[in-house]
């Protein structure tokens, strides 16, 4: 044969055809994950509740706080503090029950940053998995937590004294309410995770932002004895908003009549809802951009 005749397994006729492509083509993973959210959201759900059930420790530290809270509040400050028709304790644990979610959710962002510095969630990048699954499911197995934490604070409220005075109905929809905002509160505190990539700087940057929060709302006294530059902030803050809804499902009509809760019972659940639907919708979307970015 001469030097000029074209050999066929290089001719550039066929050097684009299918088997070069087959090789260089992407794996599809963005649309084999898309159905499987649901799934890995539940298996990372799982993981994290397992990771609960081998160290104890983390749901005993996360109870004894709010247990001393209420010790106190009920029983030192309790006395001093008084609304005349309405027993302190029944106006305290609503409080109480919103201020341990809240704190609660700062540990989906330690959690988070802990897992980053291991490297953990570089494993699961490199598993065939929906990205958002690792925060939703980060953030779902807290809200099963926070329905254990809930249930005993609970206990320890009826131990010390409080009582529900408008039905176990309206009470459930307060505890639906509470455990709705711990949820929204993950996300943002699962963003400052992400961003920090370190749970002792997480733990500490989380404080600057809880403490107004908790401690500058409705929680332990009310709104109408505070200085009138901060009743603004205290009435209107999302923390006051779930609590302000849950008090008027807890107590009875007279009893919120007492506290100045002239709303309708519909309205303030509305209102809370509205916190909890678009802090879930903004900092659902800031965490997950950035878990995209992150890793």
């Amino acid at each position: 044969m001469s030097a000029g005749t074209t050999n066929p397994a290089i001719n550039p006729a066929t050097a684009s055809t299918s088997e070069p492509r087959s090789v260089a083509s992407p794996l599809p993973t963005v649309d084999v994950n898309k159905p499987r959210i649901v799934a890995d959201a539940i298996t990372i759900t799982q993981r994290n509740l397992i990771t609960i059930a081998r160290v104890p420790q983390l749901l005993v530290f996360a109870t004894i706080q709010p247990i001393i809270f209420v010790l106190m509040f009920r029983y030192v400050f309790g006395g001093a503090y008084g609304i005349p028709g309405v027993p302190y304790v029944d106006f305290l644990m609503p409080g109480i029950f919103a201020q341990t979610v809240a704190f609660g959710a700062i540990g989906t962002g330690i959690g988070l940053s802990e897992d980053l510095s291991k490297g953990l969630i570089d494993r699961f990048r490199s598993l065939p998995m929906a990205p958002s699954a690792v925060l939703v499911g980060r953030t779902t197995a807290d809200v099963v937590r926070n329905v254990f934490v809930q249930s005993l604070m609970v206990a320890v409220g009826v131990l010390v004294g409080f009582r529900i005075h408008a039905g176990v109905p309206k009470f459930l929809v307060a505890m639906l309410l509470l455990l709705g905002f711990g949820f929204a509160l993950s996300w943002l505190f699962g963003l400052i995770g992400l961003t920090l990539k370190n749970a002792e700087t997480t733990q500490a940057a989380s404080f600057p932002i809880m403490a107004p929060l908790v401690f500058a709302s409705a929680a332990f006294v009310d709104v109408r004895t505070m200085p009138g530059w901060l009743q603004p902030w205290a009435r209107n803050q999302p923390l006051s908003a779930i609590i302000t809804a849950s008090r008027r499902l807890i107590l009875n009509e007279q009893q919120a009549q007492l506290l100045g809760l002239t709303e309708s019972t519909a309205s303030l659940v509305l209102k809370a809802l509205a916190w909890i639907v678009g802090l879930t919708l903004v900092f659902g979307t800031l965490a997950i951009r950035k878990y995209r970015r992150v890793v």
